[in-house]
């Protein structure tokens, strides 16, 4: 939304033709020193010559007061604009999402209920949409943002001064994971960690990331994206009395790179609430994706740690709101998200799913170029060869039964102990685990972490088959061709005795009940099932399934 459809009304004329002017890089740093940019001082040497080249004086004084005006509304024209200079594309390259106003607000409101600070800080400012709120619900806290870009520098310098901030803020142009000034005033952390997935990462900064987590006793996944950094450079320079409010995309709820924020709100961080919202509400403008915003408080640890999710922003009044789970709970739990939903019964005749059935991932292979048969392994007796299901749309076009296992692909399983074959079996095993080393499959984290390399260990045959990930709701079959499953699927196996046409009135249901909205949704639109998330499925009891089976 642009800063004139915000505005809209009688207040539209403010921003009436400005938005033609940022047509380039330069009128928005020009219009960013004419608001007083440079009254924040230093400036980094990026930032001075990116100033050098504004062509400064740009803007005639109207037009100035009006962005001032706007900026005093509440408004960011000058960030506004930065979103449009700049593509979402290259915006996602350094993680710039820029937070919309009802999250911002919230936040600022939470922390002001909580406590007053003597500092601010803003780790990835960007346009210091943050740093402007609480400057304002705060009158005589420093103001502190980072942020690597010069550009989004400028604008933060621009807004703070334009709010009449200049005298207490300061702007750096940086990694905020290298910053680490210590004060004695209580210090507040705030803002929208930037999203960077691991590849665009140094693998310097991935070997801090590990040592720096290890010292404080926690394991750190090299997989982690940059938000993961930011809540541990948090916790590394933070002392007791500090407290903060991130929001960030949820992902980290429950993937296993998450699992050191996961230790850190649950110790340092002393987390206070999480705040899921989905992605329905847009809290990402520029990515469909599900955000989380966490509350703590540096070196406390609560008895439990409040819990709740929300569908739209105007829901955003309480951050302390939801459910109680105690901290010990959480403690033993791999995966969260599933408990930011209320818990509510299930409708008369109706129960969970994990009341019928077990929910289980499909095996990880580890290198599915090697252990998916090909003619790299032509010979391997048939009793290491197990049809299975390797892509999603071969449940998606079963449509409801999975009938003919010959039109699968074969996943090779040996056993641990190869002593367990016959003398010829054994022989052609051991050939092809020759060609399967070459091919580097005794190497990487899965290989590694196996009773035997070559083992991949698939479950037993699941009566049901589930996808879990799409841009669609899942789909459900009966297994009836007793095929395996790889982590492309979910499969159900049953806690209690399902007749034939239970199982089948089973699928039937969640067919065609089962909608996105149950899931979790990632950037990009796909949405996703957990294991726990699928379980608290309401189905009907199994004396209903059959009757369902025949309608």
């Amino acid at each position: 939304m642009s800063a004139g459809e915000k505005f809209g009304g009688s207040q539209g004329h403010l921003w009436g033709d400005l938005e033609g002017i940022f047509l380039t890089e330069k009128a928005l740093v020009a219009a960013a020193v004419s608001l007083g940019a440079t009254e924040i001082l230093p400036l980094s040497r990026e930032e001075m010559a990116l100033a050098k080249k504004s062509q400064f004086p740009y803007f005639d004084k109207k037009t100035i007061a009006r962005l001032r005006e706007m900026i005093l509304g509440g408004f960011d024209p000058l960030g506004d604009a930065f979103c449009q200079l700049r593509t979402q594309e290259e915006r996602r390259e350094v993680g710039a999402t820029y937070t919309p106003s009802p999250i911002v607000n919230a936040m600022v409101r939470w922390a002001a209920g909580y406590r007053t600070p003597g500092r601010i800080i803003d780790p990835g400012t960007g346009s210091a949409r943050f740093l402007v709120r609480a400057g304002q619900e705060f009158p005589n806290a420093m103001l502190v943002g980072i942020d690597s870009d010069p550009l989004a520098a400028l604008i933060a310098r621009a807004n703070l001064a334009a709010s009449g901030f200049a005298d207490r803020s300061r702007i750096v142009v940086g990694d905020y994971r290298k910053f680490a000034e210590r004060t004695n005033r209580s210090t507040l952390y705030i803002g929208n960690p930037p999203y960077v997935r691991h590849h665009q990462i140094d693998e310097t900064w991935k070997g801090w990331l590990s040592a720096e987590a290890k010292k404080l006793g926690h394991d750190a996944s090299q997989l982690a994206g940059l938000h993961v950094h930011f809540f541990l450079a948090t916790a590394m320079n933070s002392s007791a009395g500090d407290f903060g409010v991130f929001v960030t995309a949820a992902e980290w709820l429950d993937v296993n790179y998450g699992s050191l924020v996961r230790s850190l709100v649950l110790k340092e961080l002393g987390g206070r609430s999480i705040t899921v919202i989905e992605p329905t509400a847009q809290p990402f403008p520029d990515a469909a994706s599900t955000a989380a915003i966490t509350t703590f408080e540096i070196a406390t640890q609560p008895a439990s740690i409040s819990l709740q999710r929300i569908d739209s922003l105007r829901h955003l009044d309480n951050l302390d709101a939801g459910r109680q789970i105690n901290r010990d709970r959480l403690s033993v739990e791999s995966r969260w998200s599933h408990l930011t939903h209320a818990t509510e019964r299930a409708p008369e005749g109706y129960v969970e799913l994990g009341e019928l059935c077990r929910v289980h991932r499909g095996q990880v292979t580890g290198s599915n170029g090697v252990w998916i048969a090909g003619e790299h392994s032509d010979g391997l007796p048939q009793s290491v060869l197990f049809p299975s299901v390797t892509r999603a749309r071969e449940v998606f076009a079963a449509e409801g039964v999975l009938r003919d296992a010959r039109r699968l692909r074969n996943v090779i399983d040996l056993p641990v102990d190869l002593d367990e074959l016959n003398t010829p079996e054994r022989r052609l095993v051991e050939r092809f685990i020759k060609v399967a080393k070459q091919m580097g499959a005794n190497r990487g984290y899965v290989a590694e972490h196996r009773k035997a390399w070559w083992a991949v260990g698939l479950r037993a045959p699941a009566p049901i088959l589930a996808t879990y990930m799409a841009r669609r709701p899942p789909a459900f079959v009966v297994n009836r061709a007793g095929a395996r499953h790889i982590n492309i699927a979910h499969g159900l196996y049953p806690r209690v005795p399902m007749t034939v046409a239970q199982r089948a009135g089973l699928v039937s249901f969640l067919q065609r009940n089962v909608s996105q909205a149950s899931g979790r949704t990632y950037a990009g639109g796909l949405t996703k099932f957990e294991p726990r998330e699928m379980e608290r499925l309401a189905v009907p009891r199994p004396e209903m399934l059959g009757i369902l089976h025949l309608i």
